[in-house]
């Protein structure tokens, strides 16, 4: 039995669920979400929890279960609390500025990068002196989200040697010592 599966999820106050056709649409003060489940899972509503059942113990079954009950997951949480990601960019140079829904960036290349972002996720750039700059990213969405600091990072992936690049807060860039490191 698949142990996040099996899980019932909780609804918080302020959040409203309906199960119709399996879709399953989730309101809250963030937003509104709708997801499409598999046909062969039963999504029910029981006394302020969401359960997620299966028919039989097929692998692609399991899969299924768990997947659906994470996916539900994150979408009440997404429209009741929010989801948020912050990217740093380090290097000299390095600049990034949001005006409405355009992020505008500066990454050493000969020419800025602009990207157009989704309605659903917020941005905001930060530029402190002597800090490297932020892009924060906002979303009830979770996949949007990840999916967007994706794009946005695969513009300047971090390098191991200098640690250049866009990363997120708090990661750790794994660092390799040059050629003049090995030379004997």
């Amino acid at each position: 039995m698949s142990r996040i599966g099996k899980a019932p999820i909780e609804i918080p106050a302020g959040v409203k669920v309906e199960i119709k056709d399996n879709v399953v649409t989730v309101k809250g003060p963030k937003g509104t979400l709708s997801q499409t489940v598999h046909p062969d899972l039963t999504v029910k509503e029981e006394d302020g929890h969401i359960v997620v059942t299966r028919p039989s113990d097929d692998k692609e079954h399991r899969a299924q279960h768990g997947l659906y009950r994470a996916l539900i997951h994150n979408m009440i949480v997404g429209v009741s609390t929010g989801y948020r990601k912050e990217m740093e960019l380090v290097g000299v140079g390095y600049r990034a500025t949001a005006t409405g829904q355009v992020l505008e960036l500066s990454l050493g290349y000969s020419h800025a990068i602009y990207i157009k972002l989704p309605p659903e996720v917020k941005v905001e750039a930060k530029s402190e002196r002597n800090k490297n700059p932020l892009i924060i990213l906002e979303s009830d969405d979770k996949q949007l989200l990840g999916q967007v600091c994706a794009k946005i990072r695969s513009l300047r992936k971090p390098e191991p040697y200098k640690g250049k690049g866009i990363k997120f807060v708090g990661e750790v860039i794994r660092r390799k010592s040059g050629k003049s490191a090995s030379a004997k």
